[in-house]
C-alpha cells in the first residue's frame, strides 16, 4: 500500500486552529501547541456559557419586575400570582421590558394582578 503524506492536511489543520485563535494573548495566538489548548477550553467555556445567558437573563428580568412591582406595592412572587389569577400569558422578558420603559402599561398590569389578587381572597 502506498504510503500517506500528511504535510499539507496537517498544515492545513493547524492554520484552521491558529486562525481560531486570533487575539489571543502571548504565545497562544501564534504557538500551535498552546493555541490548540486555548482553542479547545475557549469552545467549552462557549458552549456552556450559551447555556449560562440564558440564566443571566431570566436573573435580570426577574429583577427589572420586582423593582417595578415593588414601586406599585406588591413584591415579586405576590405579582406573578396575582397574574396568573388574572390569566395574564406574558413572559418575564415582555414583563421586564414593560417595567424598564413603559412604566403605564406596568402599572394597568400591576393593578390587573391586584384585583385579581384581592377577587382570589
Amino acid at each position: 500500500m502506498a504510503r500517506v503524506k500528511r504535510s499539507v492536511h496537517a498544515r492545513k489543520k493547524r492554520r484552521k486552529v491558529l486562525e481560531q485563535a486570533k487575539g489571543y494573548w502571548g504565545l497562544k495566538n501564534s504557538n500551535y501547541t498552546y493555541a490548540k489548548e486555548q482553542v479547545e477550553r475557549s469552545l467549552a467555556y462557549a458552549y456552556r456559557d450559551r447555556k449560562v445567558k440564558k440564566r443571566h437573563f431570566r436573573r435580570l428580568w426577574i429583577i427589572r419586575i420586582n423593582a417595578g412591582a415593588r414601586a406599585h406595592g406588591l413584591s415579586y412572587n405576590q405579582f406573578i400570582a396575582g397574574l396568573k389569577a388574572a390569566n395574564v400569558e406574558l413572559d418575564r422578558k415582555v414583563l421586564a421590558d414593560l417595567a424598564a420603559t413603559d412604566p403605564g402599561k406596568f402599572s394597568e398590569i400591576v393593578e390587573q394582578a391586584k384585583s385579581a389578587l384581592a377577587a382570589a381572597k
